[in-house]
């Protein structure tokens, strides 16, 4: 799900830029948000699967950046330190609404159900249509535990390395694979009750 572009390569080989913004340079830390906003909000958006929700939890990380960047132990540090901000942010809004997100949940699982009660029979011959693929994807995510769906989201749509998951979330690397594990075969199950194919998921 992830290739590398001129835009990764980019931001991994940023140190002069993260130094300066560390010591305080204001336009390279707003080069930094240039540069890390769409990722940002791509991993936001995966995880509440709501444009508004997304951008605020992007502009909160920033926020965060402009005051605490200063703080950031080195620069090699800053790609966790900044996946991490998120997924704090990602996991308190989550927490704060979860009564609020399971009402949705349920309506939502009906809704979808009657969607498929009534469409015609999925082909596995046929290559299912982006939109429709996306959003079933999103719904099934959206089943998992908080824990699982932010190790998902890096790994298979961010390309995160198990030890970038593993400093993120101060977690060993075996726990992340076990979350990664379990998480993916949850996704498969989800995806095979509904007649779904799974093989976006295979290794």
């Amino acid at each position: 799900m992830y290739a590398e572009t001129i835009l990764d390569i980019a931001m991994n080989h940023s140190d002069t830029l993260i130094e300066k913004a560390k010591n305080g340079d204001r336009a390279a830390q707003g080069k930094l948000v240039n540069l890390w906003f769409k990722r940002i909000y791509n991993f936001a958006h995966k995880y509440f699967a709501d444009h508004d929700l997304a951008m605020e939890i992007a502009q909160e990380t920033f926020i965060v950046l402009h005051r605490k960047i200063c703080q950031l132990e080195s620069v090699d540090k800053f790609k966790p330190w900044l996946y991490r901000i998120t997924a704090n942010l990602c996991h308190a809004e989550s927490r704060k609404m979860q009564s609020a997100d399971r009402l949705r949940m349920n309506d939502d699982r009906q809704e979808h159900e009657e969607e498929i009660a009534s469409a015609p029979f999925y082909n596995p011959d046929k290559q299912f249509q982006r939109e429709e693929l996306q959003r079933v994807l999103q719904k099934a995510l959206n089943a998992l535990s908080t824990e699982q769906r932010a190790v998902v989201i890096m790994k298979e749509y961010e390309g995160l390395k198990f030890r970038e998951i593993a400093e993120i979330l101060s977690c060993s690397e075996n726990t992340v694979k076990s979350r990664l594990y379990y998480g993916l075969s949850h996704l498969r199950q989800i995806l095979l009750a509904k007649n779904i194919t799974t093989e976006i998921l295979e290794p």
